[in-house]
């Protein structure tokens, strides 16, 4: 994913939408943006034009209604999105990207649980 096709924050919305709920329309999708901002109808449909065209989404046509879905699953944008911000912001480091994530929000016992399982996990040995 070049700089030219990396989603905006408004475009992840959108993804959002299309992850939980699927392939949809403009209507539907509209509809799910329209109760956390004020949007119109046709800014939700103009940025769904301009992912066609970076291909963020595919449209689909069936019977006159266009069908939006994902060209990419919400994990391999996330993994693209990270390594960017990886390499950009902390040099590569993870270690130094896991220590600001961790001192910048309060993370719950069970989130902390679940990180040092995957540590274990990274490191070859269960418990």
């Amino acid at each position: 994913m070049s700089a030219a096709t990396r989603p905006t924050d408004a475009e992840l919305a959108i993804l959002r939408v299309l992850w939980e709920r699927g392939p949809s329309t403009v209507r539907q999708v509209f509809e799910v943006l329209s109760e956390e901002k004020d949007l119109g109808y046709t800014t939700v449909l103009k940025m769904l034009q301009i992912m066609t065209e970076k291909g963020l989404v595919q449209r689909e046509i069936t019977d006159r209604v266009h069908i939006f879905s994902t060209t990419q699953t919400q994990t391999e944008t996330r993994q693209t999105l990270l390594d960017d911000l990886l390499d950009k912001a902390f040099g590569g480091s993870s270690k130094s990207l896991v220590m600001q994530a961790l001192a910048t929000r309060k993370t719950s016992q069970a989130e902390l649980a679940e990180i040092r399982k995957m540590l274990d996990q990274a490191e070859g040995r269960k418990r």
